[in-house]
């Protein structure tokens, strides 16, 4: 199973056409706004609105042998603590190994945007690349 954080998900349709390639279930979790796809292996679940509900949805649900596709680094944590693999929409794998890491850098810039409310700026835009990336890091992901 695909578990997609999928309200701000730059790689839904990329998501779809590998899982439609493996024969793989997708669930695109989100608060509503997204289409369902016509693809009999993807199903929209959406909850009710609120902070973390649909990670807290995911959580609830993923483990291993599951695929998790998300930028939300605690959801991140609780599915590799369940045992599943997780991805970034660009292609950066989330594992045991940096998680922490991970989770320790989102804490400091929360704190550093605090500290300076006025502090402008964000990540880089999502490219090509990334996209590429991400597609090959599912295929693999699929295949183990």
């Amino acid at each position: 199973m695909i578990y997609v954080d999928a309200d701000a998900c730059p790689v839904k349709a990329e998501v779809e056409q590998v899982a439609t390639r493996h024969k793989v279930l997708v669930k695109l979790v989100c608060n509503g706004g997204i289409r369902p796809s016509a693809n009999p292996l993807v199903e929209l679940v959406v909850v009710e609105a609120g902070p973390d509900i649909a990670d807290m949805w995911i959580a609830d649900r993923a483990g291993p042998g599951d695929v998790v596709i998300t930028t939300d680094i605690p959801l991140a944590a609780k599915a590799v603590e369940a045992g599943a693999m997780v991805l970034k929409p660009n292609g950066e794998p989330l594992t045991q190994v940096n998680i922490g890491n991970a989770l320790a850098t989102r804490d400091l810039m929360y704190d550093l945007r605090a500290a300076d409310p006025f502090r402008q700026g964000g990540g880089k835009g999502f490219s090509k690349v990334d996209r590429s990336r991400f597609l090959n890091a599912l295929d693999q992901a699929l295949r183990r």
